[in-house]
């Protein structure tokens, strides 16, 4: 099975987005930045905060559903906040959705915060609510794979370790521990907004011990659109079963601003 790991920036950089996962057609696509309007009055709306004007896409979730109508997708809304059509506020859903192909059994799923709680009225001050999910499939031709996804919570001081980065790391490997079973394949991932050798990292191999963008020599997972020097964000951690599983970090073409994680578990 394909699994991929993006963040979609908001569907920036939609079209390149939508033709790349069209094409690609992931099994599972673990997805962070899934922004979710109902009844949006247009395409695009903009995001404001700390001075920034951003576009987004009105419906992330619905975009990526009608490029992969093979897959049904599970969204785990954060925050319910505001978006902007010129002075309108527009309500919207802002979390991470996991898109799973249909012929896939889910045999177990597990779906929960990893830093806060929801937030209805606001996407809230930073570090914002943060949730995650782990999903637990069969697959004829491959057996049992369990995947988890989190979009880790974002702090205005940096990537460091942090009390709260520890917490949201120990959350977690429960929520994964809770889904898994000895010996079946694991592959976790997501943007967890952490540097590499990170304490989040550690915290996560008791499930998952082999960080492969790091074991593997990439220099980063961000793309040109990303200004910063620190180019680490995103990771994906595996078991045992998928410790030589091929993998790679996608630099070409670009469709945010980071890179797609491709794990092939065959």
């Amino acid at each position: 099975m394909k699994v991929v790991s993006l963040n979609a920036w908001g569907g920036r950089l939609h079209e390149d987005m939508i033709a790349w996962l069209a094409e690609t057609r992931p099994d599972i696509l673990c997805l962070q930045e899934v922004v979710h309007t109902p009844d949006a009055p247009a395409e695009w709306l903009k995001y404001r905060d700390d001075g920034m004007d951003l576009l987004q896409r009105a419906d992330v979730l619905g975009d990526v559903k009608r490029a992969l109508p093979g897959h049904f997708a599970h969204f785990c809304p954060a925050a319910k906040g505001e978006l902007w059509h010129g002075d309108v506020p527009v309500q919207t859903l802002w979390g991470l959705a996991t898109y799973i192909r249909k012929d896939l059994t889910v045999v177990s799923q597990a779906q929960g915060f990893v830093h806060g709680q929801f937030s209805p009225n606001g996407f809230g001050d930073h570090p914002r609510s943060r949730t995650a999910h782990a999903v637990r499939v069969y697959d004829p031709d491959e057996g049992m794979l369990s995947v988890a996804h989190m979009h880790g919570l974002r702090d205005p001081m940096g990537k460091m370790d942090t009390p709260m980065r520890r917490i949201q790391a120990g959350k977690f490997v429960s929520m994964i521990q809770g889904v898994i079973a000895p010996g079946e394949k694991l592959a976790v991932c997501g943007d967890f907004n952490i540097l590499p050798g990170s304490e989040t990292l550690r915290l996560l191999a008791p499930v998952a011990p082999y960080e492969l963008v790091t074991t593997r020599g990439f220099d980063g997972t961000r793309t040109s659109h990303y200004g910063k020097a620190e180019k680490f964000a995103d990771y994906m951690a595996v078991n045992g079963p998928l410790k030589d599983a091929a993998f790679d970090v996608i630099r070409d073409p670009e469709i945010s601003d980071h890179c797609p994680l491709v794990l092939d578990t065959a």
